[in-house]
Formats: C-alpha cells, structure tokens, sequence
C-alpha cells in the first residue's frame, strides 16, 4: 500500500496576512492545493491519501475532493497548530486504516510542481532503504550562523543539498517516530520537517534525487514563479506535441 500524506494545514500569513489561506488561492483556474492533490491522484502507484487541512476549510476541502474527482482521497483531518502536528493527525488517521508497513510519502499541500519520477524514487527507496528524503543539490553558498551576523560554518557547496518533500517513510515506523517526539517536554520545537525528527531520534536517511521546480509556496514572489513555471512547462509539452507530429 502506497500512501500520500498531504499536509495544508497552514493560514499562509506570509503570502497575504487575512486572506484565504494559500493552499486555496487560484492558480491558472485552479486551487493550488488540487494541483498538488493531481499530482498523487494521476500516479499510478499512489492508492490512498489523507489530507490533513484547517478545521474551518474542513467542508470547503470535502466539496473541492469532490468537485475535481479526487478519487484516492479516503481521510480529510483537522489540522493542528503547527506542520507537524497536522501530519500527525493525518498519520493517525491512516494507521487506523491501513498497515503498519505501508509506504507513505508526506508531501506539502503548497508544492504543486512534482514528477512522476520523482514519486516512483520515493516508493523504491522506502522500500529498499526504509526512507526517502527529496533533495537537489544547493547552487548557492549556505553560511551557518547562530547570531544571525556572523558565519560560523561554510560548508563546501558540494556537499550541501536543499532538501524538498516528499519526505517518505514506513507508516508505522514514522508514526511511532511523531510520538516518541510529542512525549519530549520541547515536544517538536524545531522539529521543521519528518527528517529532522528522524535525525534527532538516531534513525538514518536516504536521499534521492528532487525536481527542479518542486517550490513551496510560501510568499508573493512564489506564486510569480509558480505561473512562470507552469508556463514554461505547458510550452514544453505544446512543442514536445508539435514535434511528434511533423
């Protein structure tokens, strides 16, 4: 069993403080969270997913599910306070439904740019390696720094990747990993993703390889990039057509 975990929890207060959440805005005629949600629904080793979203959008997001034949979405759940909380509760209610060795890729509901392949390389890799963590190489210098003004670190570049989602696991095993932490008194404070929990807790990880592209939306200047991209890929495909054609 396959399972997408999508989270989309967040209020996107960085993108447009007091609007709409982001994983709702308009993206060329449709919600940006539906494009992510296409991406698992259109593959065809992904069986189920799980949505974790705003207590408030709950209906909203049911009516969006079915409204745009999102068919593999088998649990909508209330979010929490933080990421991680709300993939938690996603995580919870898969596990009551399915087993405790099914492979689960934990995807953000913001990051609509994502390939196939980039999917299948998750699947083989949990199960050959027992983790999945999405990455492309950084093409800029990352500096380390605990005041904020002066570097204490400069890794070398080739040896610094930026890591993405999904982020991909055995359910079971990334469950019990999510309450191990929930019992620290700091609970998931600066726990920002599933493979710092797994850091934190001694468990190793696998890379693979990411896509170009595969952004998170977080700000203005991300949603400008966003219809760039999706142009650019549109035109990719309308000449890719073109050619087989001639």
């Amino acid at each position: 069993m396959n399972i997408a975990i999508i989270f989309a929890g967040g209020r996107g207060q960085r993108l447009a403080p007091g609007a709409i959440p982001k994983q709702f805005i308009d993206i060329d005629g449709k919600p940006l969270i539906i494009r992510t949600l296409e991406i698992f629904q259109n593959h065809n080793e992904i069986d189920k997913i799980y949505i974790a979203i705003l207590p408030e959008y709950f209906k909203h997001m049911e009516n969006l599910v079915k409204s745009y034949g999102i068919s593999k979405v088998k649990g909508i759940t209330n979010g929490g306070e933080t990421a991680q909380e709300s993939i938690f509760n996603a995580l919870d209610s898969a596990l009551k439904e399915n087993p405790r060795n099914s492979v689960v890729l934990i995807h953000d509901g913001v990051r609509p740019i994502l390939t196939e392949e980039v999917i299948s390389r998750n699947i083989e890799s949990v199960k050959k390696y027992g983790s999945a963590i999405t990455c492309i190489p950084a093409y800029e210098t990352i500096l380390v720094s605990k005041d904020g003004k002066t570097p204490d670190i400069v890794p070398f570049r080739r040896e610094i990747y930026k890591g993405q989602a999904p982020q991909s696991f055995y359910l079971g095993e990334i469950f019990d990993a999510h309450e191990k932490i929930r019992k620290r008194p700091q609970k998931y404070e600066d726990m920002i993703d599933s493979c710092t929990i797994f850091h934190t807790l001694g468990k190793k990880t696998h890379m693979v390889e990411g896509n170009f592209g595969n952004i998170k939306v977080t700000t203005p200047e991300d949603v400008y990039i966003l219809h760039g991209l999706l142009k650019m890929f549109k035109d990719r495909e309308k000449a890719k057509k073109e050619a087989e054609n001639d």
